[in-house]
């Protein structure tokens, strides 16, 4: 298994393929096996590297001074030096998304392409950060998802008309359950943090190469909206796409029609 030294710390990533380089950035909570069906769709033709988000899958704990997506962005850029990857296109879905637009602003130079998917990079809507804040306590308080907390919070990433008993909606809801204390303390609750209490980037979404962009929705996502979709794709003037049957895990809800879009949007970059 790949790993590199980040910070202090070692983040997990796979790298598979051969090819124009792809970096596939995910969500919170969850590990970079969320894109296993476009890393085996991709790899065919593009070198694919998904990374684990700190304390998720087998990444080590957050880094000390880790205290914002810029910090993720870098530590990004510095795993594509270690990779010697000089441009890539980077896929980012919800908190991927937040952190790439900062490396695309800061390092636009080593990109080929970006494509957000269910994310944005306004700021979180007060209400909102302050009930996951909320959460947030608990569960460093406890050292534990709790049972009734996971039937809050593993809902928020599906369509609504999900089965529950599926195997994508229960295995995340195990993953969720079995979190070590120390890992939620050190690395989750921290990370959500810097998620949900991060500062407003839309003024500079026009800085984006609109030619060379994508936005993504599941046209069932729950915490961003298709509404944030469009707003972001109007300001950078790009295309906005809604994937049919999907919330915010929408690479796995329609794996199919996000996998084909992909395909699409990396044969005109590369």
């Amino acid at each position: 298994m790949p790993f590199a030294t980040l910070d202090g710390q070692s983040l997990h990533y796979t790298d598979q393929g051969t090819g124009p380089a792809v970096l596939l950035a995910g969500s919170y909570l969850w590990d970079q096996n969320m894109w296993a069906p476009q890393i085996a769709a991709l790899s065919q033709q593009y070198r694919v590297i998904a990374l684990d988000l700190w304390g998720h899958g087998q990444s080590g704990p957050l880094p000390h001074g880790t205290t914002s997506l810029d910090d993720i962005a870098r530590q990004a850029l510095a795993l594509l030096d270690h990779l010697d990857i000089a441009r890539v296109t980077l896929v980012g879905l919800s908190v991927g998304g937040m952190w790439g637009v900062r490396l695309a602003l800061s390092a636009p130079q080593r990109l080929n392409g970006l494509v957000l998917m269910d994310s944005y990079v306004g700021v979180e809507p007060e209400p909102t950060r302050q009930y996951y804040f909320s959460l947030f306590k608990q569960i460093e308080d406890t050292g534990v998802i709790a049972p009734q907390l996971l039937d809050i919070v593993v809902p928020i990433f599906f369509r609504p008309g999900i089965d529950p008993q599926s195997a994508l909606y229960q295995d995340f809801r195990a993953s969720l359950a079995a979190l070590p204390a120390e890992r939620l303390r050190e690395s989750i609750v921290p990370m959500g943090r810097i998620t949900f209490g991060r500062d407003d980037l839309l003024a500079r979404l026009p800085e984006l190469d609109a030619a060379t962009t994508l936005v993504m929705c599941g046209d069932q996502d729950k915490p961003r909206p298709p509404s944030e979709a469009r707003e972001m794709a109007g300001l950078i003037g790009c295309e906005c796409v809604l994937v049919p049957e999907a919330g915010h895990i929408s690479n796995l809800e329609n794996a199919g029609f996000v996998t084909e879009a992909l395909l699409r949007f990396l044969a005109e970059r590369n």
